[in-house]
């Protein structure tokens, strides 16, 4: 049986890169001709390895910047204006597009606004601890102090 390297995820032959022993005629016919698979040959053997040492450094990294980049949000403090009435409730409230673009002015940092975590909008002044996902599990936690406008 000759040796296949999987191009992407297959369901109960494998993942990405791996070599798996099929016959030919399953390769030939049904893996090659959907572009899920290609055959096992040293250049791409070698090829498969670079690639999974490439992207597992480049995890790494990413993971180590975004423990910076948590740390970095969990010293900041922003302060958010908005109008609001005599009793302290917000005409409207403070989304997380708002948080995100505050974050992006005083951090110079871009930050999804779908990746801001509010239970629910915020509708009066005071502080408030904001939750945000900077990369995977690393979470960052954000003081956000919303004021009124003058």
């Amino acid at each position: 049986m000759p040796q296949a390297i999987l191009i992407k995820d297959v369901p109960e032959l494998g993942e990405t890169g791996d070599a798996i022993e099929v016959s030919n005629g399953y390769l030939r016919n049904y893996l090659m001709p959907r572009k899920l698979a290609i055959p096992a040959t040293k250049g791409a053997l070698e090829e498969v390895r670079r690639q999974k040492e490439e992207q597992e450094r480049a995890e790494r990294e990413a993971a180590e910047r975004a423990d910076e980049i948590a740390s970095i949000l969990s010293r900041t403090v922003l302060t958010i204006q908005h109008r609001a009435g005599e009793d302290g409730k917000l005409f409207g409230s403070v989304t997380s597009k708002e948080i995100a673009e505050a974050i992006n002015a005083a951090r110079n940092l871009r930050i999804d606004r779908k990746k801001v975590i509010l239970e629910e909008p915020i509708r009066s002044v005071g502080a408030y601890q904001v939750e945000v996902i900077v990369h995977g599990d690393v979470r960052a936690s954000v003081k956000t102090i919303v004021t009124e406008k003058k």
